[in-house]
Parts: C-alpha cells; structure tokens; sequence
C-alpha cells in the first residue's frame, strides 16, 4: 500500500540560493521575510506548530541562516533539509520538472521588458487566427494592476489583454462573459502552437469576472498550456509501471498533462487541501498525490501581501493534521517548493532560493537530510520509494525515512 503524497507550497523558499545575485535576489527568504513581517504587524509571532514538527523551521534557519519568528515551535520528527536548483531559471516549470527528475538546462525564451514586447508577425498572426481585433497591454504587468488599468477597455473592445513577466510566458486575460472561457481558451492554445519556435515556457488563461474596474477579479478558471518536459519525469516512470498520477490543481497544466493518470481542480487553499484528503481516500496504492498549493504564489507573494501570506499558511498549517491522520504506514508525506517568492521583496517576480525538502511517513525518526545540490533529489526519492528506474539526475533519501 504504497503512495506519495506532494504537497507543493508554491513560491515558498526558505533562504537566498548560492546563486542568487544573477537573479537580483541577495537576502532574499520567502518564509522568514513572511514571518518577520507578520510579527511586526501583529505584535505577535505566528503559531505553526504541525510544520515546524515536521522539520519545515528548522530547514528554513539552517538554509536561510536566520531565525523564524514563529510560535508553538515543536521539535521535529520527519526528515527536513533544503534544495538548490540545477535548473537554468527561477520559474514555475523549471522548479516542478526538476524535482520530478528533469533539471531545465537550456535556456527559455524570454520577451524585451519593452512597450510592445511581443513580436508584431506573432501578434498579427494571434490576432489573424484567433479572429480578434487587437489586443491591449503588450507589455510586462502585474496580473491584477493590468485588469485594473485595461479590463474595462477589454470588455468593450473585445480585444484580449496580453502581458508577461521575467518569467518565459505569454499570459492572457479575458472577462468569462462577455469574451467567453472557451474562446479565451482557443486564443491560449493559438498562442501556444505560434510560441512553441521562441521557446517561451508557457501561455497561461487568465479568467476574471467583474463589472468594473474597481471589482475585477480572476477566477479559479486559470489553464497554463506548458511545453512538454525535456525527458521522462518521475511521473512518467510511475504511469508507465501501472501506477496512478493523480494532479490536483494546476500540476497537470504544469507538466503538459504528461504522466498524469487523473486530475482535479478546485479553487482556492482550502478546497485544494480538501480535495487532496478527499483523493487520499480514493487512491489507496501505487500512487502519487500531487497537489499545487498555488495560493501562496499567486495571491500572496507576486501581490507582495506578506500578511495574506503568513495567514494562508496558517491555514495549511492547521489542516495539515487531517492529512498526517490519513497517513498509511507506508505512505510518504512531501512538502516542497517551486522557488521562492519574497513577499518583502522589491518588484513582483519570483526570487531565487532555496526550497525546502520536508519528508515524513509514520514511526519514522528525525533526520537532518543537510543541503541538496538539486531539488531532483526529490525525483530520485520518489524512484526508489515505488521501486522504478532511476533518475538521470538526483541523489535519493528514502534509505534515512526508514523504509522497511
């Protein structure tokens, strides 16, 4: 009876990365900046007493080398250590195909912090295809300023709002009534098919609803259409032996809907929790559950809401027990991270730092699993625990959880 269950904290990093300053990232620390910044405002350190016993805290001092201002610190009782990354950027699929195996070792396309940005033959080509008018923004934006200053615009004209970031991506977003989901969805998948020859990473559907500018707001109908990864993930290995895959949220998106047996949405941190509880009592063996806890990233840290983000974990933080309490003896628990996003930080991007590599199965006894080299040691893990090949990249720690 045995099965994975991944639990990807998206954005939080708990420390600078070594090669943090060609990213412009020096000091930067997701978790510790969160909580420094929660106890100013409150007066009062946050109680994350079922992470910290797994060993997330202490993974973050020693990665980090600072100290957590957090409450009800318990001692840990599961593998805890910290992962740098291989990976060539500090975006969202490079984090999640490496730790299934596959470090991005080439470089992405990216689009000129200019104003326009995009290519005009891709432009002309997106708007000849998609039969749309125009489209607005052209330029790298916040998701949710740009709505503010063009979604009225947008629904009058018809013309989709179109931007990217430091990140390789081509991001769209359109009103769900008055454009329509599947014809912002068909504009996505244009847009992918023209990218694929700049190699942007990925093109992602950018839903909101609203009637104004001051009430825009995005709904849990996000789709990002990704390249495939470069070579076989972990997941694959585990599909092609019979076993299940299961996605919830946004991870089959994330991994081009490749090695992916079933997937399942559901909008905002709490029901994603929930569905991921609901699933463990579905899928008994032989499987991987892997959640995208994409709050964090998208809510709180490009948003630069240090509070917002140090009250969500608190939410993960309290339903973790429901899922320790689903554990079967041979289950392994994983709490990681795609990269860091330092809510302190200047700017909205994602920051370059490590994650963190928490490992937990029941009777256990506490290891400190020290600094990974990449986060494929998470790939390579997962390997042995189902007994497939190994990863091409990857040192592996399921000997030190005790495995019998």
């Amino acid at each position: 009876m045995t099965r994975a269950i991944i639990l990807m904290a998206d954005s939080l990093g708990i420390g600078a990365a070594p090669d943090a300053a060609k990213f412009g990232d020096v000091g930067s620390n997701t978790l510790a900046h969160l909580l420094a910044a929660y106890h100013t405002e409150k007066g009062h350190a946050l109680a994350l007493p079922n992470l910290s016993k797994l060993g997330l805290i202490a993974a973050c001092e020693a990665a980090g080398q600072e100290t957590c201002l957090v409450a009800d610190r318990q001692t840990p009782i599961g593998a805890y250590g910290y992962a740098k990354e291989l990976s060539s950027g500090k975006d969202t699929p490079s984090g999640h195909w490496e730790m299934a195996g596959v470090p991005v070792l080439f470089d992405w396309g990216y689009f000129p912090n200019t104003t326009p940005c995009f290519p005009q033959d891709f432009v002309d080509e997106l708007c000849k295809r998609a039969n749309i008018p125009g489209i607005l923004g052209n330029c790298y934006a916040s998701g949710t300023t740009i709505l503010e200053q063009l979604g009225e615009e947008h629904v009058k004209t018809g013309m989709p709002i179109c931007y990217t970031s430091v990140d390789s991506v081509f991001q769209v977003a359109a009103h769900e009534e008055s454009f329509g989901l599947e014809k912002l969805y068909q504009v996505c998948e244009i847009a992918r098919a023209l990218l694929d020859e700049l190699n942007i990473g990925r093109v992602i559907a950018r839903p909101f609803l609203g009637t104004h500018s001051g009430d825009f707001a995005r709904t849990g109908n996000r789709r990002d259409y990704s390249v495939l990864p470069p070579a076989p993930t972990v997941l694959d290995k585990l599909a092609a032996a019979g076993g299940e895959v299961v996605s919830i949220g946004k991870i089959a998106d994330i991994y081009a809907h490749q090695g992916i047996t079933q997937k399942f949405k559901a909008p905002g941190l709490e029901n994603l929790l929930a569905k991921t509880s609901e699933v463990m009592d579905l899928v008994t063996d032989n499987a991987i559950i892997f959640t995208n806890l994409v709050d964090f990233d998208e809510k709180f840290g490009h948003r630069r809401n240090a509070i917002g983000y140090a009250e969500a974990l608190k939410t993960f933080d309290d339903y973790l027990p429901t899922i320790l309490n689903k554990l079967q003896p041979d289950d392994l628990l994983l709490i990681t991270a795609d990269h860091g996003c330092d809510p302190t930080a200047a700017g909205t991007d994602h920051t370059r730092e490590y994650v963190p590599v928490v490992a937990y199965r029941k009777g256990m006894q506490a290891v400190d699993l020290g600094e990974r080299q990449t986060f494929a040691d998470i790939g390579q893990t997962l390997a042995q625990w189902f007994d497939l090949p190994a990863c091409e990249y990857g040192e592996g720690f399921a000997a030190a959880l005790n495995k019998a």
